[in-house]
């Protein structure tokens, strides 16, 4: 299993995951906006020369929440993803997929707005519009883990997602100050051996 992987970017979540089910698969190591993804050979991997790619075999699949429900439909026992069977499948659904719906695009402009875009071009009504839009997507979060240590019952894949969108968006510059409980969630992650150690690949 190979891994295309960059530092800071949604491929810390599949090495995670890798690591959490115990999984072995090799790295090969990018940095975002590394001119290699751009070339065409990369671009036969991934037609839009981004990261993360897994490969498993003869399958290659992108996309960072593809290629969480497809690690964990092969491969988890049960230990990080409930069955469509149990009660809580449909809030696991529900924040597994919380991370791209509602929570990154509006941490993708931020990084766009402050980050990518020389400062002649940056926009501050869009800087504001998506801080202002994930006060709002946050605190559901923070009302959420009011009482809970993960968002549905026991660590799951909805947390390596989520968890993961949640502290991307508060070092993208979202005010978590008044959210108690997503910070102690994101510290609650943090701590995860699996997670540091994708961190510091």
């Amino acid at each position: 299993m190979k891994l295309y992987f960059a530092p800071e970017s949604r491929a810390v979540r599949i090495a995670w995951l890798l690591d959490e089910l115990g999984l072995k698969y090799e790295i090969e190591r990018y940095t975002v906006g590394d001119r290699a993804l751009r070339t065409p050979e990369y671009q036969k991997i991934h037609p839009m020369g981004r990261i993360p790619v897994l490969e498993d075999g003869d399958v290659r699949i992108y996309e960072s929440g593809a290629i969480v429900e497809y690690l964990l439909a092969k491969y988890d026992d049960g230990k990080l993803s409930p069955s469509p069977k149990d009660d809580d499948f449909p809030e696991y659904l529900q924040w597994l997929h919380y991370a791209e719906g509602s929570i990154m695009p509006q941490v993708n402009i931020l990084v766009v707005e402050t980050i990518l875009l020389p400062p002649e071009r940056r926009n501050d009504t869009n800087v504001a519009r998506a801080l202002k839009l994930l006060k709002v997507i946050l605190s559901n979060v923070n009302n959420r883990m009011e009482g809970r240590d993960y968002l549905t019952g026991k660590f799951s894949g909805a947390d390596i997602m989520t968890g993961h969108a949640c502290f991307g968006a508060k070092n993208a510059g979202a005010d978590i100050s008044e959210m108690p409980n997503v910070q102690a969630y994101i510290d609650r992650l943090l701590k995860r051996p699996s997670l540091e150690k994708a961190r510091s690949l």
